[in-house]
């Protein structure tokens, strides 16, 4: 499954929160199940309405969105002069 079929917005289901399609099931309790260490089977116990696949469309969500969120560190320019610091040997 991929992410972006299986987690949706609805502004009258849960104030508009990603859930898993056909659920009330947040992304973000999921992903904060899986932040506290609880396995995919303790999780799908917890939300019987989630399937394996919900919880792992989670984790692609997260990795997809890592990326997105977190800014790119600044490439050091290196100045030509540099090569002729006194510190240079």
């Amino acid at each position: 499954m991929n992410h972006e079929d299986g987690i949706v917005r609805d502004p009258l289901i849960c104030g508009g929160a990603p859930v898993f399609l056909g659920t009330r099931v947040t992304l973000r309790t999921v992903l904060a199940s899986l932040a506290a260490g609880d396995s995919v089977e303790a999780i799908l116990a917890d939300f019987p309405t989630l399937k394996a696949e919900d919880v792992q469309a989670a984790i692609q969500f997260a990795a997809a969105s890592a990326g997105e969120d977190m800014p790119a560190p600044a490439t050091p320019q290196i100045s030509s002069n540099s090569r002729h610091s006194p510190h240079a040997q």
